[in-house]
């Protein structure tokens, strides 16, 4: 059983045994139109954007620290947080996830399957928003090691035994978009030099209740594809950390030992000229 994905029915069950709060990630009109009740929305989980220097770090745990005190977790409580769907939101349910990893938040549970699948399953709605009662979030400095700078991933590119994994959509991939925000959102379209690809969907799989995460040995098996094993250090990027954020869960869920993230990703990477890429299709290489 995974320590943190829960279903429908055992949040259902966790929130009148146990202290919870509960994060709704998705955009301010879609929590107004019906929510998880207790849901607390923070869409800012998704949209905020943060540089990989000592300074945009600061500013990104300040900012959520702030943030979920505010959503009322103390360190007692259990966030859970949710998106529409494990497919629908770009990861942003699991970037959540990451941001409270990244915090050092002791107790963190993602709704799999997201309002989906707690819709589906004929559990309540509602749209009345809460007030909940701010809080002093605790933050454990040292938890911050689960993510890199640029300057690490830089070092990284000569470095064969990291696997600098690439999680984007194929046409980020192949250089033909440079976001999800639009082709030209960024000056630079590519790769960072030495990267392999595992598009961030490949973790998940159809099901009749919507995608959900594979099984341990299917993730293995796909990571196996591009010579990541669970011993293989894992330099995880994206865009902005979202999809990265889906694929953190995944690798961790499926037992790879030493995973971090490059949270500034592309979004930061192509806007630095000195910083190398790789351009054009990957099949010309």
């Amino acid at each position: 059983m995974s320590e943190v994905l829960i279903t429908p029915s055992e949040l259902s069950s966790f929130m009148s045994s146990e202290p919870t709060v509960v994060i709704d990630t998705r955009d301010a009109a879609s929590y107004a139109a019906g929510h998880i009740p207790g849901a607390v929305n923070l869409n800012e989980v998704f949209t905020y954007l943060a540089t990989s220097t000592p300074q945009g770090y600061a500013e990104l745990r300040q900012k959520f620290a702030d943030a979920f005190g505010k959503a009322g977790l103390s360190g007692t409580e259990t966030a859970v947080i949710y998106e529409q769907s494990m497919a629908s939101g770009f990861g942003q349910s699991c970037r959540g996830y990451f941001l409270l990893t990244f915090l050092g938040y002791p107790k963190i549970k993602v709704l799999h399957g997201g309002f989906a699948a707690w819709t589906a399953a004929g559990l309540p709605v509602t749209a009345e928003v809460p007030s909940p009662a701010p809080a002093a979030f605790p933050v454990d400095e040292t938890a911050g090691e689960v993510v890199i700078d640029a300057a690490a991933m830089l070092a990284a590119v000569s470095d064969p035994a990291v696997a600098k994994l690439d999680v984007r959509d194929v046409d980020e991939w192949i250089g033909e978009s440079s976001s999800p925000y639009g082709k030209d959102f960024c000056p630079r379209k590519g790769r960072i030099p030495g990267a392999v690809w595992i598009e961030w969907y490949r973790m998940m799989k159809p099901t009749g209740d919507g995608p959900r995460f594979k099984s341990a040995p299917e993730i293995l098996a796909e990571c196996a594809t591009v010579g990541i094993s669970p011993e293989t250090p894992v330099y995880l990027y994206c865009f902005k950390g979202a999809r990265a954020s889906n694929t953190f869960l995944a690798l961790k869920e499926a037992g790879v030992k030493d995973v971090k993230m490059y949270f500034g990703s592309w979004n930061e990477w192509s806007r630095d000229p000195a910083l190398p890429i790789e351009d054009g299709h990957p099949a010309a290489r």
